[in-house]
C-alpha cells in the first residue's frame, strides 16, 4: 500500500493508479484498466471506433473521456473520465483486441451510426466489407460480411441511428480500398452520374489487366483516386504506365486527387462527367 502514496502515480479513476508518464499514454493503455476494474465492461462507441482504427469522421471521437459499455442488466459505469453506456449485447458482440475487452467491429459501427452522417457510415461499412490483400495485411477474410452487418441491424432494430445505418448499408459496396474512394463514388452517384463498378478486373487487351478504383466499362472510362503515395517517383512511373495502358485500349483515365474533392467533390464530378459525355453517355 505504501507504493500508492508515491507522488509519481496518477489516479485517472478510483481504484486505478498508473505512473504519471502513462496518464496520457496510448488510448488502449488508458482504456484497459477501466474495463478490468468494473466487471462486464468493454470499450465501446467512439473509443472502440478509434481502437479499431476505423476510417471516416465521427463527431467528438477525440474527446478525452473513455466510452465504456455494460449489459443493460447492470448499472452504468460512473467514473471520472468515463462516458458510460448500457445496452443489450449478444455473445459475439464483445470481443478482445490485444487483450482489451471491446465491442465487435460490427457492433461499434452500429453504435456510432447515430452520431455520423450517412456517407460517413458508408465509409466505415465499405472498410469492414473490403476484401483484404493477404500479402500486405496478413489476413484473408474481410472484417465483416454484408450478411453480418444486416444481422446486426436486425438484432437491434429500435436503436438510435438504425435508419441511417440501413440507408448506408444499401449504398455500401465491396471493393473500395479507401475512404476517399468511397466518398468519390457517393458524390458521383449523388450528382446523377451512373453508378460505377468498384475495383473490377478489367482486361484492356490480351495480357493487360487493370483494376480501376471506379470503372464504367460501357463507356470505357476509369477513375482513380490518387493519394499522397502517388507522389513517390516509383509510383509516378507506374501511374504513367497505367494511363498509357488505358489510352491504348481506347479508355479515358480520370485521375482525381484531394484537391478535386472539396465542396462535395464538385471538381471531381465535373471531370468524370466530361469524360463520360465524350464517350457517349448522356444524362437521362
Amino acid at each position: 500500500m505504501g507504493r500508492l502514496r508515491f507522488r509519481d502515480l496518477d489516479s485517472p479513476s478510483r481504484q486505478i493508479f498508473v505512473p504519471g508518464s502513462r496518464a496520457e499514454g496510448p488510448l488502449a493503455d488508458r482504456t484497459r484498466p477501466l474495463t478490468l476494474v468494473t466487471s462486464f465492461s468493454a470499450a465501446s462507441h467512439a473509443t472502440a471506433f478509434l481502437l479499431w482504427e476505423f476510417p471516416g469522421f465521427l463527431p467528438g471521437s477525440h474527446e478525452p473521456r473513455i466510452h465504456i459499455s455494460r449489459p443493460d442488466t447492470m448499472g452504468i459505469s460512473r467514473r471520472r473520465g468515463v462516458i458510460g453506456h448500457r445496452g443489450q449485447f449478444f455473445e459475439d458482440e464483445i470481443t478482445t483486441l490485444n487483450g482489451l475487452h471491446i465491442t465487435s467491429r460490427a457492433r461499434t459501427w452500429l453504435d456510432c451510426a447515430r452520431r455520423m452522417d450517412i456517407d460517413e457510415i458508408t465509409v466505415v461499412a465499405d472498410h469492414l466489407l473490403r476484401i483484404p490483400r493477404p500479402e500486405f495485411e496478413n489476413r484473408t477474410a474481410p472484417h465483416c460480411t454484408m450478411d453480418q452487418l444486416e444481422e446486426m441491424l436486425d438484432r437491434h432494430w429500435g436503436t438510435p441511428g438504425i435508419r441511417k445505418a440501413r440507408l448506408a448499408l444499401e449504398q455500401a459496396r465491396v471493393g473500395a480500398d479507401s475512404a476517399p474512394e468511397t466518398r468519390l463514388r457517393l458524390a458521383l452517384v449523388r450528382a446523377g452520374l451512373p453508378t460505377p463498378e468498384v475495383n473490377v478486373r478489367t482486361e484492356l487487351s490480351p495480357g493487360v489487366v487493370r483494376h480501376p478504383d471506379l470503372g464504367y466499362r460501357r463507356w470505357r472510362v476509369a477513375v482513380e483516386y490518387e493519394g499522397e503515395s502517388h507522389s513517390r517517383p516509383e509510383q509516378i512511373v507506374r501511374d504513367i504506365q497505367r494511363e498509357e495502358d488505358f489510352a491504348r485500349a481506347g479508355w479515358t483515365l480520370v485521375r482525381v486527387s484531394k484537391s478535386h474533392m472539396s465542396t462535395d467533390a464538385v471538381t471531381a464530378v465535373r471531370k468524370v462527367r466530361r469524360a463520360l459525355e465524350e464517350h457517349g453517355w448522356t444524362p437521362k
